[in-house]
């Protein structure tokens, strides 16, 4: 890795699960209803408000645990970046938008429960993971009410978001983190049982992908798979939910 890459790795989160978690709730809220100039500069603030809080969740959870200083300030200078630029562009929002303080104010709570666990040093924990979903899929109905929508046409969709997510959260962590864990991966599968269920009543075209869902819940963990395979098989499921979601 040469030293420009280096350094961007220090700038870039290196959380790749969340990527999808931040991208495909939004893409579905804007095209599932009206796309406008609006949607971008609010997508930026979306990527740039999950790096600003990052680094600071990674400042204070280092700070407390890390016997090298160094550790914890490497995020001073990238936190202080991402939340000045995040001011600059957020500000003409809040003017053009006012509305978007609401949800604003509403994702603080699941951004204090996060911190807590930063500074707790358990951000891996279940639960952590399981809250963060929440705001992520959130975004869905905020993008689909600046496209001229009501929040409430969206209800479903995000509702198919949550359970999908959800079930991510706890199949990586089977796969991973908790691999050896017989009860956590029994735990897995009787959550995408029940998440294929409540999908295919919520819209039925969404069974054949909590399906296939749950088989990976069932088959994978066990198998040695690599993360990069892992990450990849995530990436295509979040693709066919874009999709199905976007002929809901």
């Amino acid at each position: 890795m040469n030293s420009r890459a280096h350094a961007r790795s220090k700038w870039i989160p290196d959380q790749h699960g969340a990527w999808a978690m931040l991208a495909v709730p939004f893409a579905a809220g804007t095209f599932l209803g009206d796309p406008r100039w609006l949607h971008l500069p609010l997508f930026v603030c979306w990527l740039l408000a999950y790096a600003t809080a990052f680094h600071l969740q990674q400042h204070i959870r280092l700070r407390r645990c890390s016997r090298n200083p160094r550790a914890a300030e490497r995020h001073v200078r990238p936190f202080l970046t991402f939340a000045t630029a995040l001011i600059l562009l957020g500000t003409p929002l809040l003017v053009l938008r006012p509305w978007l303080a609401v949800a604003v104010a509403a994702a603080l709570p699941f951004f204090a429960v996060n911190t807590l666990y930063a500074l707790r040093n358990r951000e891996r924990a279940l639960v952590n993971g399981l809250v963060a979903i929440v705001p992520a899929c959130a975004m869905l109905l905020v993008a689909l009410r600046v496209g001229g929508e009501p929040p409430g046409e969206g209800m479903g969709p995000f509702a198919a978001c949550l359970l999908y997510f959800g079930g991510t959260v706890l199949y990586v962590k089977s796969m991973i983190r908790e691999r050896r864990n017989r009860r956590f991966r029994i735990g897995s599968i009787a959550y995408h049982c029940a998440a294929l269920i409540c999908a295919t009543l919520l819209h039925p075209p969404l069974a054949a992908l909590f399906a296939l869902c749950l088989l990976r819940a069932a088959l994978l963990p066990g198998r040695g798979l690599r993360i990069r395979t892992v990450g990849l098989i995530e990436v295509g499921l979040s693709t066919a939910l874009l999709v199905t979601l976007l002929a809901y």
